[in-house]
Order: C-alpha cells, then sequence, then structure tokens
C-alpha cells in the first residue's frame, strides 16, 4: 500500500496494491496497522455508501461537532474528490486539493476531520464508499458552497455543464461567513 500525502499534508491519498489474475482481482482496503505505519491512526465507527449520476456534485460537507475523518473510494465509476482546510488555525486554512478517484484506479483519498469534503461524478453512475471516525451528527453539519470564488475549486466540468447539487448544498455559505473549527 502506498501513502502520498498531498499538497495539503494531512490529506492523503492511498494507492492499495491490487492482485489480479484471470479471475479478477483482491486488494485490501483496510488494514489497521498498514494505515498507521502510513500516518493515518483513525478507528472506523461507521460506513456510507452513495450512488449518483453524472454531474452530480455533493459537498462540500464537515461537522462543527462529532467531526469526522473519511476514508472514501469508488467502486463504479469515477469522481473528482476534493478536501477543503477549514481550521481556522491551519496554515493550510481555506486551501483546496482534488484528486480523480474511479473504480479502475483504485485510489483512495484520507480526508481528516476539520476538513469540508465533496465530490463531483464524471461518470455516467458511480458508486462511492465511506468509512468515518465519528457518527453522522445532521445538527452539527455544515455546507460550504461549492462554487465560492474565494475557494476557486476548479472542478472538471466540461463548457456549458451545470452540476446536479442539492437544495442544501446549493443553500451553502462562503468560507469567509462559514462556523470554523479551531
Amino acid at each position: 500500500m502506498k501513502f502520498t500525502p498531498t499538497r495539503l499534508p494531512e490529506v492523503v491519498l492511498i494507492e492499495p496494491k491490487a492482485f489480479a489474475d484471470p479471475r479478477g482481482f483482491f486488494m485490501e482496503t483496510w488494514h489497521a496497522k498498514k494505515f498507521a505505519d502510513g500516518g493515518i491512526d483513525a478507528q472506523f465507527v461507521q460506513d456510507n455508501h452513495s450512488s449518483s449520476s453524472q454531474w452530480v456534485l455533493r459537498g462540500m460537507h464537515y461537522q462543527l461537532r462529532h467531526t469526522q475523518g473519511k476514508l472514501v473510494r469508488v467502486t463504479q465509476g469515477e469522481v473528482f474528490d476534493v478536501a477543503v482546510d477549514v481550521r481556522k488555525s491551519s496554515p493550510t486554512f481555506g486551501q483546496w486539493v482534488g484528486e480523480y478517484l474511479s473504480a479502475d484506479n483504485r485510489r483512495m483519498l484520507w480526508v481528516p476531520a476539520g476538513f469540508a469534503h465533496g465530490f463531483l461524478v464524471l461518470s455516467e453512475r458511480v458508486e462511492f464508499l465511506y468509512k468515518c471516525t465519528d457518527f453522522y451528527d445532521p445538527s452539527s453539519e455544515r455546507t460550504v458552497l461549492w462554487n465560492d470564488p474565494e475557494l476557486g475549486i476548479e472542478w472538471p466540468l466540461p463548457n456549458g455543464v451545470a452540476p446536479v447539487v442539492s437544495d442544501k448544498d446549493d443553500a451553502g455559505v462562503r468560507l469567509a461567513q462559514a462556523e470554523y473549527l479551531p
């Protein structure tokens, strides 16, 4: 398993080793000791699975209490996955990083607590899995506007294509008006 810090070093790209033969492949997606050796010492309490169609954009979500670290991956299709640092005291506050995750590249992304998270579906359909370090608390969830010009997230949308966004995500606030984590 290969662990590569992104330009926001706490957000880590993980490339599991897949063992393939004519029957298909096998890979480990979670191994506590290997992840701890790779700098990710997490205990997961909840797994989530979402399915979305092309150009759906989910995010940018984070929690003020019961903050969640998320290990995310795709089992069908492809997404552009984004994390934004929302920790006011962090030297990378307000910066974002994006990675392509797909069933074909088998990459995973570690998004630690203190980061807003979202993704854009690039394929016709996607199956997206999350392992979370705390239980979901709807009263604690906040949403930063996915297209906040001050963040400048470069979503890979073709010209003339608008993302499909939920009312909740469309009503997100700019980072400058958001409630931050310390």
